[in-house]
């Protein structure tokens, strides 16, 4: 999602002739955009405005200007405390006003420090420009789009209720309309976004109330858009309209992300997930009815408050009865304001650490088996961009995994029929099929 709201920034810039630049020291702006979801992000913040604080020091003795702004999720939640902590920042921007930065750094320009943090009243993505073009071709054929935003579950670990807001969900002829103009800019798979993406909802062209599914099959009927993937899902919004959806829709990959962060019931519960292990799988086991094919990814937090050897156990065993393709894990990370920070009985830093190591060596042994098991599949192959190698273009596969195949650089966009001949560490490799 901050991919996708960085490049939106980027488009509201360029009515004031703002271009961007890989080379820090060329810029007259640079914007940190920022999570706020673990306290690691979160320092990282500060560590990068010291660097650019000299580096904007620097340019002053030369006679040159650069403002900084930090935007994100950690701009919402530490506004004050940022301009508190960081004099050389001119503006701090949340996620809900990014329509408002022109203005924004018309005020900083004036010599204001800027604090634009509360929730807009008005839609923000009705007062952002569309994608642009040129923009859109040149970042490549495959896009973000975010469907929905903020989060109504309130688990007790997480801060995005506190940094987004309650749910909110785009209008269908908005997405329809922005999804038209990326297809017509050359891309070819489009990733719909949300903090809780399968909560969306919308009133469809039809009268009716659609859902997460309805939208799917809507996007599906876009000529020339050919690869349709969303993220990130929570099991208590994965309704079978959205599993049928699955079975029927070819454009809609067979992967799907469907976090559970712990396998013992007690910890689910002391995290206000409101599902227990039995229903999670009970749910995979009705998508994989659906779409046999469908490979799985995962959240899981270790070391969450009350955590006993028992309860990681569970983990342990609910991680083995799925099967993941891929997952995500991390130790349980203490953000002020959530209800989790309260909690007592807080897991001891090293005994985290030697339960995640166990949990990622098991999830990158899963991830491993489900790699070679591809080897000598044929599949389409989506090609998005240049390899390391003279001649070699990178796709991804149906499962999200990058695969490495000879080609030539006109067929990026094209989706091709290959065979996998080879599993590394963290990509695959094809030949094509004539």
């Amino acid at each position: 999602m901050n991919v996708y709201d960085s490049d939106r920034m980027t488009d509201a810039l360029v009515k004031d002739g703002y271009i961007s630049t890989d080379v820090m020291e060329d810029a007259d702006l640079v914007l940190l955009n920022t999570c706020h979801i673990r306290e690691k992000a979160a320092e990282k913040v500060y560590s990068a405005l010291g660097r650019l604080r000299d580096l904007k020091k620097k340019k002053a003795g030369e006679g040159r200007q650069m403002m900084i702004g930090v935007a994100g999720c950690v701009a919402q939640a530490e506004g004050d405390e940022i301009l508190r902590r960081a004099p050389a920042v001119d503006l701090v921007i949340g996620p809900q006003t990014y329509h408002r930065l022109p203005e924004a750094l018309k005020r900083v320009r004036r010599g204001e420090r800027v604090l634009e943090t509360d929730y807009a009243i008005e839609d923000k993505f009705e007062h952002l420009p569309a994608p642009d073009k040129a923009k859109t071709r040149a970042r490549g054929v495959t896009a973000f789009l975010t469907v929905q935003e903020g989060c109504d579950k309130f688990c007790t670990f997480c801060v995005v209720p506190y940094t987004r807001g309650s749910e909110v969900s785009r209008p269908v002829a908005q997405i329809l309309a922005e999804a038209g103009k990326l297809v017509e800019a050359g891309v070819r798979e489009i990733t719909l976004l949300g903090q809780n993406v399968n909560a969306w909802h919308g009133l469809g062209g039809d009268g009716a109330e659609w859902g997460l599914g309805e939208l799917l099959h809507a996007l599906a009927r876009i000529e020339g858009l050919a690869r349709l993937r969303y993220t990130t899902s929570h099991p208590r919004d994965m309704d079978e309209t959205l599993i049928a959806a699955h079975r029927d829709l070819p454009q809609l990959m067979p992967y799907l992300h469907l976090p559970i962060q712990s396998g013992s019931n007690r910890i689910l519960k002391a995290m206000n997930r409101r599902h227990t292990t039995a229903e999670y799988i009970a749910l995979i086991t009705r998508i994989k009815a659906a779409r046999p094919d469908i490979a799985m990814s995962g959240d899981f937090i270790v070391g969450f408050p009350g955590e006993t050897d028992e309860d990681f156990e569970d983990t342990m065993r609910l991680v083995e009865t799925v099967g993941y393709a891929q997952a995500f894990s991390f130790k349980y990370s203490t953000r002020p304001g959530t209800p989790g920070a309260d909690l007592g009985d807080q897991v001891p830093e090293e005994v985290k650490a030697k339960r995640l190591e166990r949990l990622q060596e098991f999830l990158l042994s899963q991830q491993r088996a489900f790699a070679q098991a591809c080897i000598g599949r044929e599949i389409d192959l989506l090609l998005e961009k240049p390899g390391r190698m003279p001649g070699q273009l990178i796709g991804r596969s149906p499962w999200l995994q990058s695969v490495n195949v000879d080609a030539k650089a006109s067929q990026i966009g094209d989706i091709i029929k290959v065979r996998i001949t080879g599993a590394g560490p963290n990509s695959l490799f094809a030949e094509t099929i004539s």
